[in-house]
């Protein structure tokens, strides 16, 4: 539901847009007192590597192309929660990575990076959805990533290496997480283990029904426990699932999100559940605008599933934050830089989509028409030339997730000159991080706090 509408018709071709200070800040509602009593519930929703300017753009791009703000903004508008900075170190460095992030949620204390919930000497840091598995709870884990990754990981077991993805998929099994749901079909078909070992086969035997596409959600059974994995490796980028059929039974963030809340909601302990936008990480660390504002939007649209639940609910707490900032991306300024903002509207892939149609026998020219036609982008001669070059094997890019060395740096420079989006690095950032808290036990979120303060506030909000 839009709460406000800050337009009057299409302004995808505007750029002219502008609203007053009042506008944005203003509301009629009075602040909300402040919550009291347990949290039966807790969902804690990570928008994972989203820097300041992330969550910043996309409720602009929400605004100004299509008509609304944010879900995320407009709790704050609304002053429905309680708001905190977030130092998010790790025990090894001021930058952590996704591992040590997670865990400091999950294990309550700063690890090295590259680990889940260890310490430097070996030593085990119990994850949180185990202590609340014990207690009699549901838990339960969802992404857009590999289910396996490090942050559906780091609530819930110990691994002395982050990347040991097919040994985590057996620790879960064991473990009995009562809802799964992600990507990573490599880690569980026998056909595409090393070991051969078929985990599909086990969790059926553990009562799990697995889930493999869109449709499946409709059939879920409220006696068993979920395992859905969507894709091998992690799941499309939203704005390619919206523009390319062959993704059109791949669920969305926000409807796994319904549909693992759905299934645990009238548990009688109560649940918890982690919810992960984690290609919006993966998206910075490309510099791909279309793809980081889209998922982006994808999990704010996963806020609104887990905040309605809420309000209506009256037991749940909710946290949303991010892990860590990456690549601190922001709009310059300049005299068309609303203009060339809005123009992102006209994106209709991925950057990783874009460049991987392009291969070393095109020439400038089929380059320039391609160009045009996935980003309506008119390139020069001489950038049609430097984009070819990579692909005769003159140059090279390396970066996270980038196994093609694609030159998603280089097409990332043309862009920010038509769409005035720049970016600092290809990689993570040190800088506080935003925090909102609604629901019982959110008024113990203080202004300013360190990442392992998030696991005892929720052990007091909903102590075991």
């Amino acid at each position: 539901m839009d709460r406000r509408k800050f337009l009057k018709g299409s302004v995808l071709l505007s750029g002219l847009l502008s609203l007053s200070p009042s506008e944005l800040w203003s509301s009629k509602k009075n602040i909300a007192p402040p919550e009291t009593g347990k949290a039966k519930n807790i969902i804690f929703l990570i928008s994972d590597g989203m820097s300041l300017g992330t969550l910043s753009m996309a409720d602009l791009y929400s605004r100004n192309i299509l008509g609304k703000e944010s879900h995320w903004l407009s709790l704050y508008h609304e002053k429905k929660v309680s708001r905190a900075l977030m130092d998010t170190a790790s025990a090894s460095s001021v930058v952590t990575d996704s591992a040590a992030a997670s865990s400091a949620f999950g294990g309550g204390i700063r690890v090295q990076n590259g680990v889940l919930n260890m310490g430097a000497n070996g030593q085990t840091h119990f994850p949180i959805w185990q202590k609340y598995k014990k207690a009699g709870k549901k838990i339960g884990c969802v992404t857009t990533v590999t289910i396996t990754h490090a942050t559906p990981a780091g609530f819930c077991v110990n691994s002395a290496k982050r990347n040991a993805e097919p040994q985590i998929a057996e620790m879960y099994a064991e473990l009995g997480i009562d809802i799964l749901m992600g990507g990573g079909d490599e880690f569980f078909n026998p056909l595409k283990r090393e070991d051969q070992k078929d985990l599909y086969s086990v969790y059926r035997k553990k009562k799990y029904q697995v889930l493999k596409n869109r449709d499946d959600l409709k059939t879920i059974k409220k006696e068993d426990k979920i395992l859905g994995i969507f894709n091998t490796g992690a799941l499309p980028y939203s704005i390619d699932k919206a523009n390319l059929s062959e993704f059109e039974n791949t669920p969305s963030l926000a409807e796994m999100t319904g549909a693992a809340i759905d299934h645990m909601k009238d548990h009688p302990e109560g649940f918890v559940l982690q919810i992960e936008g984690g290609k919006v990480d993966w998206a910075a660390h490309a510099n791909d605008i279309a793809a980081l504002i889209h998922d982006q939007l994808a999990f704010d649209d996963a806020v609104k599933k887990a905040i309605d639940f809420a309000e209506k609910d009256g037991n749940t707490l909710v946290i949303i934050t991010t892990d860590h900032g990456n690549a601190n991306p922001g709009i310059i300024y300049g005299t068309d830089a609303t203009r060339n903002f809005n123009s992102i509207s006209s994106y209709q892939y991925t950057n990783e989509y874009i460049l991987n149609k392009i291969h070393k026998d095109h020439s400038a020219k089929d380059i320039k028409d391609w160009i045009y036609e996935a980003n309506k982008l008119t390139l020069s001669d001489d950038e049609a030339k430097h984009l070819q070059s990579f692909y005769n094997g003159l140059e090279k890019e390396e970066g996270l997730y980038n196994y093609k060395k694609l030159p998603f740096k280089l097409y990332s420079e043309i862009q920010k000159s038509r769409n005035s989006v720049g970016w600092i690095s290809m990689d993570h950032s040190g800088d506080y991080v935003e925090v909102a808290a609604y629901g019982p036990g959110s008024q113990l979120l203080q202004p300013y706090i360190k990442n392992t303060d998030l696991h005892y506030l929720m052990l007091e909000a909903s102590p075991i």
